[in-house]
């Protein structure tokens, strides 16, 4: 897998200045749309029910990052692919989570209250996450293989992009929706819609130069994505398990685990002043992007059909 895989750490994506500006105004707007249900006294979920919450981002910062580093050692992809993973890892969860947390008759108001958690620590723990976890692997990989990873971890550089990602449109949204809530009310399905759609595009945009690439490796690439998906799946519902949650908690926390912002992750990876658009980076953020919607759909799908008994765990 490792000798089939090396092509990609020298693959570079082409994506125009153009390209990347548009790029970073979609997940801009898809971040704006999020924040138009972030109102603060969602935030009351935390204080009444503080169990659920708290394990909800130990599940999503802490041991799936600490899981992703051991699959990583465990599969030994190449070292572009494997800083992929711990990428995704240390993302927030995705702008659908709260959508199949509904559809799985979850508990909304904990995956809304997440997501917002989620959103504005990813500002300081995604940058810290990858750069601890990342460099944990790099300096493991240089000492196994007497190879140097070719890629600096620019901590600082991914604080002030996370800053103008989620920061700034995350508080715009929040803005918006206090004082515009009639608008507000009109638009939000429209925006949670449009916001997939363009999703997809730019996962597609950022695929069509290279296609070539994505053909060749996909099912390499597919198998590592497939494993390190179900494995954040099943973290959360473990988390959630062991600690006796009710079932509408574990459902929640199991799709706010797997679902992850890759979108949030390819942005980063095509920063020029980040990963310049590095190969095995980037299949692995925008297959994830692709398939952790459809397992996400798949699961609440599956548990919509179930139902639940809130006594019960």
């Amino acid at each position: 897998m490792y000798e089939s895989l090396k092509i990609l750490d020298d693959i570079r994506l082409n994506f125009s200045a153009n390209s990347l500006f548009v790029l970073n105004l979609t997940l801009a707007f898809i971040m704006f749309g999020v924040a138009l249900e972030l109102k603060l006294d969602r935030f009351k979920h935390v204080v009444i029910s503080p169990k659920p919450t708290i394990l909800g981002v130990l599940s999503q910062f802490v041991i799936l990052p600490i899981i992703t580093l051991m699959l990583v050692f465990v599969l030994n992809p190449a070292p572009s692919v494997a800083l992929g993973m711990i990428l995704v890892a240390a993302c927030p969860g995705g702008n659908i989570s709260n959508f199949m947390t509904a559809h799985a008759k979850g508990n909304t108001e904990l995956s809304v209250s997440l997501t917002a958690i989620a959103d504005f620590s990813a500002l300081f723990m995604t940058p810290f996450n990858f750069a601890f976890w990342g460099g944990i692997y790099a300096k493991i990989y240089s000492a196994s293989s007497n190879m140097i990873i070719p890629i600096e971890i620019d901590v600082l550089e991914m604080f002030k992009t996370m800053i103008i990602l989620l920061g700034i449109p995350l508080t715009l949204g929040m803005l918006f929706a206090k004082y515009f809530p009639k608008a507000t009310a009109k638009i939000l399905k429209p925006i949670k819609i449009f916001s997939i759609i363009i999703f997809f595009g730019y996962i597609v945009a950022a695929l069509a130069n290279n296609f070539e690439y994505f053909i060749k490796y996909v099912h390499l690439i597919f198998a590592i994505v497939l494993i390190h998906n179900a494995l954040a799946l099943t973290t959360g519902f473990s988390i959630a398990r062991i600690f006796k949650l009710r079932k509408n908690d574990v459902r929640t926390i199991t799709i706010e685990t797997g679902i992850q912002n890759s979108g949030l992750a390819l942005v980063l990876i095509f920063n020029p002043n980040l990963f310049n658009g590095l190969g095995g980076m980037a299949f692995i953020a925008a297959l994830w992007g692709i398939w952790h919607i459809i397992a996400g759909l798949g699961i609440s799908t599956f548990w919509s059909y179930r139902p639940i008994n809130l006594s019960s765990i």
